[in-house]
């Protein structure tokens, strides 16, 4: 059975509270009892669009997180990262958080944190053709990113269930080990790592274009991404569109979480998607925050609709394609379709005499509602 407007507004306002994972807080923890401080708070969405409840829905899917929970989600990896430099012996760690936390398009107040656990400065691996690397700046070794990187999860697994003996330790993850419960507030997925120097970023020294080398566990082999220039590249192009980048990615998210059938699009793709909206449309939701519903509407049906198109975009890193699988694109339909419904419900709900009677139309009407 379909859910109700009304469950999804709950899921909501659960996901965001931390009221869908609260048995992640440590009861003795001050995060704890900022949960508990905050959990009968209404935020401002909430007071909007009164007997308008699709309305309400889609302002409050679009909205940032409490710094306060976001600030938690920082602080435990922190303190994950700060247990394994003193705990790992056979390497020099640096550490940086990636994914939906630090990019600021997380949906949950507990939200899981992704810890990269960097070996630095003694080994990492390079682009030949790089400005550094035929000036003669690095010294090649014989020693391999995978035993390097097998070395260190050895090294980490043992350290993290030491360090917090009350904590569970997933160590079945082919790419992080997953620490959860004790005293941590926030699950956080621990990813041995170490970097990459792109001909890039030997010719710029700048974050974004270094690269980041992961351990695949499960199938014995390393795999490169691009973390931080994902989250420059979604940053850059949301300044753009004064924030409403950012809300259109968290919109879908929420849609996808509350959806009535499996969405097999990670977070990471979401935020591809939306990146190659029209970020003049995007921009209108500064002013009349619907107009981001209206043009997320229009994105993804023109996606679906120009296939030969669609399957061109790449991610914002430019290391593949979104829609490399059929899996992606036939979501990419129910997602499509679960906007329409809301687009659908939002119009009718602020309509006045008939409501519309087609996209282009109800588009319209949001976009300009005043609330």
């Amino acid at each position: 059975m379909a859910r109700t407007v009304d469950e999804r507004i709950s899921a909501l306002r659960a996901r965001r509270r931390g009221e869908d994972r609260a048995s992640l807080m440590a009861e003795d923890s001050a995060a704890a009892a900022k949960y508990f401080e905050k959990i009968g708070q209404q935020e401002a969405w909430e007071t909007k669009a009164a007997n308008k409840p699709n309305t309400r829905y889609a302002l409050g899917a679009m909205q940032e997180v409490d710094a306060d929970y976001t600030r938690i989600s920082t602080e435990t990896a922190l303190r994950v990262a700060k247990q394994l430099e003193n705990r790992i012996a056979g390497f020099k760690l640096e550490f940086h958080l990636q994914g939906s936390v630090p990019l600021n398009v997380h949906i949950r107040g507990v939200s899981d944190v992704d810890l990269l656990t960097l070996i630095s400065p003694q080994f990492l691996s390079y682009d030949p053709g790089g400005l550094r690397a035929t000036s003669g700046a690095y010294y090649p070794t014989a020693l391999t990113s995978l035993q390097q990187l097998k070395d260190l999860r050895t090294e980490e697994e043992p350290a993290l269930k030491n360090a917090f003996p009350a904590a569970t330790v997933e160590t079945r993850g082919s790419k992080a080990i997953k620490i959860s419960g004790g005293s941590l507030a926030r699950s956080v997925d621990v990813v041995p790592s170490h970097w990459y120097d792109s001909a890039d970023y030997q010719r710029s020294g700048a974050l974004h274009d270094r690269g980041v080398i992961i351990l695949d566990k499960r199938n014995n082999a390393t795999m490169t991404n691009y973390p931080f220039k994902h989250i420059r590249e979604v940053s850059d192009r949301d300044l753009v569109a004064m924030g409403s980048l950012k809300k259109a990615i968290r919109l879908i998210k929420n849609i996808k979480a509350d959806a009535d059938r499996e969405i097999a699009l990670p977070s990471f793709d979401l935020a591809a998607i939306m990146f190659h909206a029209d970020m003049n449309a995007l921009r209108n939701g500064h002013w009349y925050e619907l107009a981001i519903l209206a043009e997320t509407q229009r994105h993804l049906d023109h996606l679906y609709h120009h296939p030969d198109y669609a399957k061109l975009l790449l991610v914002p890193d430019g290391t593949r394609a979104i829609f490399d699988g059929p899996a992606k694109w036939s979501s990419l339909l129910t997602l499509s379709c679960e906007v329409d419904r809301l687009l659908e419900a939002v119009a009718n709900e602020n309509s006045i005499g008939l409501p519309p009677n087609d996209h282009s139309e109800r588009r319209k009407l949001v976009k300009s509602v005043s609330l």
